[in-house]
């Protein structure tokens, strides 16, 4: 779980506007530092297969958010994409 102030900071760089947190690119930033955090549980407990199941369902999220902006709008797809390092 993302405290406020770790939300306020992964929300910074990717907002439309000051109170922006359901954009795609907003959902997607809080979706990569959700899905980081429980990377890094998983490696200390190989055998939490809850939160396994919940970061699979993380994942499919994030995916679905990025296939849903790169239709919408290509360019800032990219951008976010650039910016959060992802690959497709």
């Amino acid at each position: 779980m993302l405290t406020k102030r770790v939300k306020e900071n992964v929300l910074k760089g990717v907002r439309r506007h000051d109170s922006d947190t359901g954009s795609p690119e907003a959902q997607v930033a809080l979706l990569t530092r959700q899905i980081e955090e429980l990377s890094t549980h998983l490696k200390k407990h190989a055998k939490d297969f809850h939160s396994r199941r919940g970061l699979l369902q993380l994942v499919a999220d994030r995916r679905t958010h990025l296939k849903y902006l790169e239709g919408k709008d290509p360019k800032k797809y990219q951008a976010v994409v650039k910016k959060l390092g992802l690959k497709k």
